[in-house]
């Protein structure tokens, strides 16, 4: 029995192959394409997934692929300075194209032996209780302990499942594609400067390789949004948005996406979860969809890791669904937010000149950066210090950075005070004694993922939250 099978091998998918490898779980990766996708609906890493990437080590990797902006305007396209003292070590959003980041994704995947079979569609799962069987559409059959759906917007798990998918139905279409150009580039950027003034949603700019980057809003919703438009089609759209089709051609790939908005009901059945754009979908408004569901593997894998290794506590897995789901309801509505003043409608053009003019101070506008770059997420770990529940930023210690002690995926005690003990727990949390001038408290017990699950000094303490993140103690 493999311990567990993952349908879909995209970010998500993979990412949460990597976490359950380094701690030693079986691990199968199901995707239905017979090969890496071309198409970059995502543009980068936000704030909290390029923390996610310095906690295992990769961001050196990424960093090298990648470029770092420090631009506004990932808020209903509102054009501001990239605010100041961000709490984090990486201020900064990191461009670099979705098949770029699902290449070095999988490099790391082969790393740790995940085995990834690709041109396999999951169709049908039945669990009991004791484990999960997936069907193929080629008719085979597996058995794994636990599935987990990240297999995108129309997941197919999540449907077997009959999990509910509440929200709001495409009333919008948009089409993206890259493709070839023959208007002299400053004439497309003169028009779409022009037209973005009133219409943030359409978009025409250079991609690389001689491509440009076309978005731009179709006629109505198709029935099938599975079936990329045509060539034809963009090009009229382009017409009656800009007065030419600046003369596109040769595209190298074609998608369209809605303004659907819907939040799955439940991330868990049992032994089925969900994950990724299996479980939220929305407008790709502040390029949160790709980082949302990072952040989803990254909270899940170590959790699941435990129940399959058997240390787990009774609810650990259950915290899965307590923390993710309202993240994704906030970044819901944030993104319900920003499609509500790009409307070309009097009354959202006055609200977004108003929060543009809000944006101006500081406050307000580092508020809702941090809010769309995923740092502001507090987990509800109870009351207490205010570092309780929120993720540590990557802070200089005296003998190197707090993520460098990180990569292994095991919970950490970071010890100013040099008088606590892990004794018990060493096979699942690292003790370092170390001093910060960055950390106001005397010892923190972070998570896998670098949330913080205790701030204290006093050992009788940190004996009453060890078992409730890492289960009962070695005898």
């Amino acid at each position: 029995m493999i311990d567990v099978i993952i349908a879909g091998g995209g970010p998500t998918g993979v990412l949460l192959a990597c976490e359950l490898r380094l701690h030693g779980v079986d691990v199968l990766v199901l995707e239905r394409e017979l090969e890496p996708t071309k198409q970059v609906r995502s543009l980068g890493l936000h704030v909290r997934s390029i923390e996610v990437m310095a906690q295992r080590g990769l961001l050196e990797r990424f960093l090298a692929t990648g470029k770092q902006y420090k631009v506004g305007g990932y808020f209903a396209g509102i054009l501001k300075e990239w605010p100041e003292r961000l709490d984090t070590a990486h201020g900064y959003v990191l461009g670099i194209p979705q098949p770029a980041t699902e290449r070095l994704l999988a490099e790391r995947a082969a790393e740790l032996a995940v085995e990834v079979r690709r041109g396999h569609e999951l169709v049908g799962l039945d669990q009991d209780a004791d484990g999960v069987t997936v069907e193929l559409a080629d008719g085979t059959r597996l058995r794994s302990r636990y599935l987990v759906g990240c297999d995108g917007g129309r997941s197919t798990v999540r449907k077997l499942l009959g999990v509910a998918f509440p929200g709001e139905a495409a009333k919008v279409e948009t089409l993206l594609g890259e493709m070839e150009a023959t208007a002299p580039a400053a004439d497309i950027a003169a028009v779409v400067t022009k037209i973005r003034e009133t219409h943030k949603g359409f978009g025409v700019g250079p991609s690389g390789e001689g491509l440009y980057r076309v978005v731009v809003p179709a006629e109505g919703v198709a029935e099938d949004r599975s079936t990329p438009p045509t060539l034809e089609e963009v090009q009229q759209r382009l017409r009656v948005f800009a007065g030419t089709d600046f003369g596109v051609h040769s595209p190298r790939w074609l998608s369209r996406f809605s303004d659907a908005t819907r939040l799955a009901e439940r991330y868990r059945v049992d032994r089925v979860l969900l994950a990724g754009d299996a479980a939220h979908v929305h407008p790709p408004l502040g390029g949160q969809g790709l980082n949302l569901g990072i952040q989803d593997a990254f909270n899940l894998g170590w959790k699941l890791a435990a129940q399959v290794n058997g240390w787990a506590p009774a609810d650990l897995l259950d915290t899965y669904h307590a923390e993710r789901h309202p993240v994704a309801a906030d970044v819901l509505d944030t993104i319900r937010a920003q499609a509500a003043l790009m409307s070309t409608e009097p009354g959202a053009r006055a609200l977004h000149r108003l929060l543009s003019e809000l944006m101006d101070f500081e406050e307000v506008n580092r508020h809702i950066v941090e809010k769309i770059v995923g740092i502001t997420i507090r987990y509800d770990l109870g009351d207490g210090h205010p570092l309780l529940g929120k993720r540590l930023r990557d802070i200089e210690l005296k003998q190197g950075r707090l993520y460098d002690l990180t990569h292994a995926g095991r919970g950490l005690l970071l010890d100013q005070t040099g008088a606590l003990s892990v004794a018990g727990w060493a096979d699942r949390v690292d003790h370092v004694v170390d001093v910060s001038e960055e950390l106001d408290a005397p010892a923190v017990l972070l998570r896998p993922d670098g949330y913080v699950a205790w701030v204290g000094a006093d050992q009788e303490g940190l004996l009453g939250v060890l078992p409730r993140w890492f289960g009962a103690a070695e005898r």
